[in-house]
């Protein structure tokens, strides 16, 4: 039997040695031809069904597909050369702390943490090259689900920011680090205000729940509030869609809008707040209005969150607890209830329902940097992290999260569509994904060199009840873009 096994087994090896080298001869007689000059058609066969046209064009992509695994495969080795490298330089550093042999437990004690940080980060690298060639495989919803509306150009830094005014007239709202936040006409794509009272980076902008009044914050250690009064253009056509496309296409920085001709500097100029909210001591990342609009709550990088009467200007309450700079607060729709989360890897939920009582919980489970979490329907909250996950929780059981949503890149500022329970999330790999409550994919937000974002993501707003837009993101190539997401169509797919 051994000696029968092995002669299938040197059979088969000599069988697929002579397929591979036919398969090399076939290649080498196509690359000639081609060279030589003759048509394609005349490679591809004569029964094909298909038009010279679209046979082409599959040809071209492809072509495009092996350039681009033959980049990842030239990545991938250098890679593999750089671990070898660095595992090599362990085992010699790890000979010269005492010169014992490298099971002893001595010298796992010292070097099991620099151990722990470099293999963190060779899979780190490692995953980011390869996460190209996972999201290329990955399905992408249709064009009638999702289509790009209306871009929304003006500022000269990336946007941090962006929301939906809550009453009449439906404006968007779009905070910068160019220093200013910008009012926007959703259906024409102008600029209706600009806000230049911070000195600062503007982090984030929030409506007030029932009045013309706009809450933002900012790099220079305070919170805004200040007031607004625009009017509507008439609506133009609405933008043709038909140029939506789910080719992942690599642009450059001079594919980004071009904002010379500043628009905004033809819309009225707000320069002065009516209130202004200080007592920070750092960069003040995110503030959000309490239920019925008399309170505020703003996120800090001095590792605090704090609670201010907007009236009197004065400080209420000091949230302390964190250990690290927070990344963002939320406050519940109905509920005097605020969540902050921060680079601890924890979000804190802050009770103010009874006036006595002031209590807060803890939830840990993600392993970086939670950088928002935002309250949902009923008593559930959903965070995003840096750690590449998105967690939905049960307020009622901080145990454990009820859903886990792993992806392929880091999750910035999500936000949730409460009516339909869909969540958005914008991504530092420029995609916007969509996912329901229980942590199924729904759709991808269609991204080629003609429309989607070109950078980093950074944050995202629903607008349920507005006709034109369902879908608002914003990030770091200077623009925001209105999506509608037809939302039928989305479930059904799912």
């Amino acid at each position: 039997m051994p000696t029968e096994s092995g002669s299938c087994s040197t059979a088969r090896q000599a069988k697929q040695k002579r397929k591979s080298h036919s398969l090399s001869i076939r290649r080498t007689n196509s690359s000639e031809q081609e060279r030589t000059g003759l048509p394609r058609d005349m490679l591809e066969g004569q029964d094909s069904k298909l038009p010279s046209s679209v046979r082409n064009t599959l040809l071209e992509l492809f072509g495009q597909i092996e350039r681009e695994f033959e980049n990842l495969y030239i990545e991938n080795l250098e890679l593999r050369r750089e671990i070898e490298t660095l595992n090599e330089r362990l085992a010699a550093e790890g000979q010269v702390i005492d010169g014992a042999e490298l099971s002893k437990g001595q010298l796992k004690t010292k070097a099991s943490h620099s151990t722990s940080q470099l293999s963190q980060k060779l899979k780190t690298t490692y995953k980011a090259s390869t996460s190209k060639i996972v999201s290329s495989f990955k399905t992408t919803t249709s064009r009638a689900v999702c289509q790009l509306v209306k871009e929304y150009i003006g500022h000269r830094d990336g946007i941090w920011d962006v929301s939906v005014a809550r009453t009449q007239p439906v404006v968007l709202g779009t905070a910068s680090a160019d220093h200013t936040a910008l009012l926007w006409s959703i259906e024409t794509g102008r600029s209706l205000a600009k806000y230049t009272g911070h000195v600062g980076s503007v982090n984030s902008i929030k409506f007030h729940p029932s009045e013309q009044l706009a809450l933002t914050a900012s790099g220079d250690q305070t919170a805004h509030v200040w007031r607004y009064a625009v009017q509507l253009p008439a609506p133009q056509p609405a933008a043709d869609s038909s140029l939506c496309g789910e080719d992942e296409v690599e642009c450059s920085d001079k594919d980004e809008p071009d904002t010379d001709g500043d628009p905004s500097s033809e819309c009225p100029t707000i320069r002065a707040p009516l209130t202004s909210l200080k007592s920070h001591q750092g960069v003040v990342i995110a503030a959000d209005w309490l239920v019925g609009g008399k309170q505020a709550v703003t996120a800090s990088w001095d590792r605090t969150a704090n609670l201010y009467d907007v009236e009197t200007s004065e400080l209420v309450h000091s949230l302390t607890g964190h250990d690290q700079e927070l990344t963002h607060c939320c406050t519940h729709p109905t509920q005097r209830l605020v969540v902050t989360s921060s680079r601890d890897t924890t979000f804190r939920l802050w009770d103010f329902r009874d006036p006595s009582i002031h209590s807060v919980n803890v939830f840990q489970g993600h392993t970086d940097t939670v950088t928002s979490a935002v309250f949902t329907v009923g008593d559930n909250v959903v965070s995003g992290s840096d750690d590449r996950t998105v967690k939905v929780w049960d307020l009622k059981n901080m145990r454990s999260p009820i859903a886990t949503i792993r992806t392929d890149s880091a999750i910035n500022r999500i936000n949730v569509c409460v009516g339909q329970k869909i969540i958005a999330l914008p991504h530092d790999n420029r995609q916007v994904r969509l996912f329901d409550m229980s942590g199924v994919r729904l759709a991808r937000l269609p991204r080629s060199s003609r429309q989607g974002h070109r950078r980093m993501v950074c944050g995202s707003a629903w607008s349920e009840d507005h006709p034109v837009c369902n879908l608002f993101t914003c990030g770091f190539d200077r623009q925001a873009i209105g999506w509608n997401i037809n939302i039928p169509a989305l479930l059904q797919e799912k």
